[in-house]
């Protein structure tokens, strides 16, 4: 309760699939907190099927309060979307707090929307930094860590690049991965699905070195198709979207994984899987210094050789990482009830 006698209100803005996997655990906790009213926004920035309702699923989320259904478009417009859609929501509930997520565009918006009416926000996976400004997603992290209330740092490294930029250290909280909160959920339900039996048929056509399998974004297969592009053959497979348990089940099966996500970089390695990232950077550090991730350039020669330098390298035992241990969630809402952040928003 706060001082009038309500229940606190926390106001989650969500919006692309790797947010809901940071939300899942901490809607959890606090559906126990009997003096906290939790609303959910989905944004809509990812809005097919395969890319929400199914991960809502999975993860055993309620259904959002809100849905904004600003669909796909520019930078510019999906953030001026989400910011005009979510403002009278805010007004009207009232929140005391809105938790954001990540780093994409819905991530900055309801930060913004947030801090110019008054409301204290707290920003879930806060710190990460590639320093490459290329990215928008390193603008839309800085941006939302500056107008953060409340910082809530996956690992260490992130606490020293909010340290660096001036940000108090008493708005910051080193909770650990909420995105491995879910993980570990729903390892029982992934050990359970062998995903890679449902496939065997198309295995047995595959080359003999080895298969891969490429779960494709409906986005990327309508590229695909502009090209007139096919498999060359049998040993690359194309699979529809697969859910968040089959693809973490497709993951442990795996001897490599190849991806440019950075919730890919963080679940392999939480399971000991070598991690090919082609990117010339990653805003997670901490994943290459356990020696589980590997940079490498999006040229054919670099990961070809790179793939069969790691291949069969599994990581056995899987690496500690400091925190990341299913309860990165309860440490946030533990913040939360606290109330320290209270009146700290932005006046």
């Amino acid at each position: 309760m706060d001082g009038r006698g309500r229940s606190r209100v926390v106001l989650s803005v969500v919006g692309a699939r790797p947010n809901f996997m940071k939300l899942a655990p901490l809607a959890r906790q606090l559906a126990q907190w009997r003096g906290a009213e939790h609303v959910i926004v989905h944004t809509g920035q990812h809005y097919d099927w395969e890319m929400s309702e199914a991960f809502l699923q999975d993860l055993g989320m309620p259904r959002p309060d809100y849905n904004l259904a600003v669909g796909s478009a520019s930078h510019a417009q999906q953030t001026a979307a989400i910011m005009q859609r979510l403002e009278p929501i805010c007004v009207r509930v009232q929140p005391d707090i809105v938790l954001v997520y990540g780093d994409v565009n819905s991530t900055l918006a309801a930060a913004l929307v947030a801090a110019k009416l008054g409301i204290s926000v707290g920003h879930v996976e806060a710190g990460l930094r590639s320093r490459d400004w290329s990215m928008p997603e390193e603008i839309n992290r800085v941006v939302t860590d500056r107008l953060s209330d409340l910082l809530f740092i996956p690992s260490r490294d992130a606490g020293d690049n909010l340290c660096a930029e001036g940000v108090p250290s008493e708005r910051v909280h080193f909770v650990g991965n909420v995105m491995i909160d879910s993980l570990v959920a729903l390892l029982p339900a992934v050990r359970r699905r062998n995903t890679l039996q449902e496939l065997l048929v198309t295995l047995s056509e595959l080359s003999e070195e080895r298969q891969v399998l490429f779960p494709v974004h409906p986005r990327t297969r309508a590229r695909l198709h502009g090209l007139n592009w096919q498999p060359p053959n049998n040993a690359l497979v194309l699979l529809e979207p697969v859910s968040y348990i089959d693809m973490l089940s497709l993951v442990m099966g795996s001897e490599l994984v190849i991806t440019d996500s950075g919730g890919l970089q963080e679940e392999s390695s939480f399971l000991g899987i070598p991690c090919l990232t082609v990117r010339p950077n990653t805003e997670r550090p901490i994943t290459c210094k356990v020696g589980t991730n590997r940079l490498v350039a999006a040229q054919r020669a670099a990961i070809r050789d790179a793939a069969h330098e790691v291949w069969g390298r599994r990581c056995d035992p899987a690496p500690v990482i400091e925190r990341w241990d299913g309860r990165a969630a309860e440490r946030i809402v533990v913040v939360l009830r606290e109330g320290a952040w209270a009146g700290s928003c932005h006046t």
